[in-house]
């Protein structure tokens, strides 16, 4: 553990601490807003970043400072969730500022200098740690393995681009409330009590408060919760903890509520959000298979965490059993449990399928997927578990080490503005990756560390 803090510490200088992109900003406007104005209108943060340059773009303007919602606010596609997770940093942002200040810094306490966008990046960066380890946990108690599978996702997959090149996304925040969620059903299920309800309900409810489709990694518990009370007759007295457990998650999803309220005059997102969702899916092959937008083919790692996920299944990763005798029994795991994972990233790439913007065009990777880094680390783990020793894990291993290169690789390319970031081009970015890239990385290493605003200045 010690090791892995002292690694995660010094890789701290890669954070990138700034705002660049309209989602950042309308998460990022959530908490200054409710900081400092005390309630979700937009209008002066949206002014502030178009005016300042963040986001001068005719685009953002006409989607965020034209139109009004059916309450007169400015719109916000955006959840509070990630608000709620930062505001522990905003705080100490907040007095670090204000005590500057009266040391006579030339730093404004409005929540807007670079003290504060720090805070949300560095704590974008720490939840991003956070749902590693709780990853590596998960991975530990179902496969006896962990850390090596939690190593390989960190840095193979758009986890670590949003958790240092682009951190006020909402994505590290969500691997880190959905490995806390799975971590809370993982040890609720041992004994299904009231107690134990309440707690899954409320973490259910800050994992959708996060990310709205993140709500669909509840099912997993659903069935799980389902399949004991067909099985044993005895469990149909634990509804009450299951009534419990939803109240739990109304009370905790309440803020949510309230703002969807006074943002959109309804108990739910921006009509402008939900009617890009066609419900049949026709995307989910592409989303995972597509040679220019495919999960699979930015992230090879995932094929193989999922291939990890189905031998979990099958019951025939080793050491896949609690390792206390008195939970063995209780916990019919882990051939129910991996179904049901198996059944939550289904769920994921439906709904991912169901967007009109499946390709999330102009992101790095399929990012709608970083949500599922504890079932990726788990199924890396089970995978790894299976192999024997000697050639099998040989060839896994390889195969491990290309996948990371590749995402680094491809983290480079499309940090320094060297591929086209609408779409992977497979053969010429194979090329820049494998050929080109190896010879330019110092270069791109010295730049990022000390003269990282040059990634961001518009060509000539």
């Amino acid at each position: 553990m010690r090791w892995l803090i002292a690694v995660f510490v010094l890789t701290l200088p890669a954070v990138t601490a700034r705002l660049y992109s309209s989602d950042e900003v309308q998460y990022f406007s959530y908490l200054r807003s409710l900081w400092f104005d005390r309630d979700v209108s937009f209008e002066n943060e949206y002014r502030h970043f178009y005016d300042s340059g963040v986001a001068r773009t005719e685009g953002f303007r006409e989607t965020f400072l034209v139109p009004l919602t059916q309450t007169g606010k400015r719109e916000n596609f955006a959840t509070l969730g990630c608000a709620i997770l930062w505001a522990p940093f905003y705080a100490v942002a907040d007095v670090v500022t204000r005590a500057l200040r009266a040391g006579g810094a030339s730093l404004e306490a409005d929540g807007y200098s670079r003290v504060y966008v720090a805070a949300v990046a560095y704590g974008s960066a720490l939840y991003g740690f956070l749902a590693l380890l709780l990853s590596a946990g998960l991975a530990r108690r179902l496969t006896g393995d962990g850390v090596l599978a939690m190593l390989a996702i960190w840095f193979g997959t758009p986890l670590l681009f949003y958790m240092y090149a682009a951190p006020p996304f909402s994505h590290a925040c969500s691997a880190f409330a959905v490995a806390l969620f799975i971590t809370v059903w993982i040890h609720v299920r041992e004994q299904w009590s009231p107690r134990g309800f309440v707690y899954l309900g409320a973490a259910a409810a800050v994992m959708t408060m996060v990310r709205e489709q993140d709500v669909f990694y509840a099912v997993g518990p659903a069935v799980d919760v389902l399949a004991a009370a067909v099985k044993d007759s005895r469990f149909r007295s634990q509804l009450r903890g299951v009534a419990a457990g939803v109240l739990a998650f109304v009370i905790a999803y309440s803020p949510q509520l309230f703002a969807y309220w006074a943002l959109n005059g309804r108990l739910g997102p921006s009509r402008l959000v939900t009617r890009k969702m066609t419900w049949t899916a026709p995307h989910a092959l592409g989303v995972l298979a597509s040679p220019q937008h495919g999960l699979f083919i930015w992230t090879p790692l995932a094929l193989l965490a999922i291939a990890g996920l189905v031998l979990l299944w099958r019951n025939q990763a080793p050491g896949a059993t609690p390792a206390r005798a008195d939970v063995r029994a209780s916990v019919d795991a882990p051939r129910r449990l991996a179904a049901c994972l198996l059944l939550i990233f289904a769920l994921q790439v439906y709904v991912s399928g169901s967007v009109e913007s499946w390709t999330v065009a102009g992101a790095f990777g399929q990012r709608r997927f970083v949500g599922a880094t504890a079932l990726l680390v788990i199924g890396l783990a089970a995978l790894w578990r299976t192999l024997r020793p000697g050639a099998p894990r040989a060839a896994i291993a390889t195969l491990g080490a290309l996948a990371i290169w590749w995402n680094i690789g491809l983290m480079a390319l499309f940090g320094a503005g060297l591929m086209d970031r609408q779409r992977l081009d497979l053969p010429r970015n194979a090329h820049g990756v494998f050929v080109t890239l190896p010879l330019s990385a110092p270069a791109l290493v010295y730049r990022y560390l000390f003269n990282r605003d040059s990634f961001y200045k518009a060509p000539e």
